[in-house]
């Protein structure tokens, strides 16, 4: 394989509006409305042919939030930032920035719709 195995990650969610102001604040970035969509999708910022998997949070009839479901690892440039942000908006710190050696750092966030989140950055 010479590509990177996952493309694209969705997170689903009960109240998408929330969800929204969630990620928006902990992460500082704008999510997007994605048209047309079969669900209601928002979409992170992603730009084709650049490095890593786009997605987007999804309110939809298949899709169920919570703890049980796949772990979505969001990268960010510290994440001890996201998790300093994360209890101000709703979510829950289930790890704190732990080191995971050569391949950088670690965070665990449960957002506001009971999903858990990894966080990932270099520094």
């Amino acid at each position: 394989m010479k590509y990177n195995a996952a493309v694209w990650f969705e997170i689903y969610v009960d109240d998408i509006e929330r969800a929204t102001r969630f990620y928006e604040a902990i992460l500082g970035v704008e999510l997007v409305r994605l048209p047309e969509s079969q669900g209601i999708y928002m979409m992170f910022p992603y730009q084709q042919g650049k490095e890593g998997a786009g997605g987007a949070l999804v309110k939809c009839d298949y899709g169920v939030p919570g703890a049980t479901g796949t772990r979505v690892h969001l990268s960010c440039a510290d994440c001890a930032v996201p998790v300093s942000r994360t209890e101000e908006n709703g979510g829950r710190v289930i790890s704190p920035k732990i080191s995971i050696g050569e391949n950088g750092f670690a965070a665990v966030i449960e957002d506001t719709e009971g999903n858990i989140v990894g966080l990932h950055s270099m520094g």
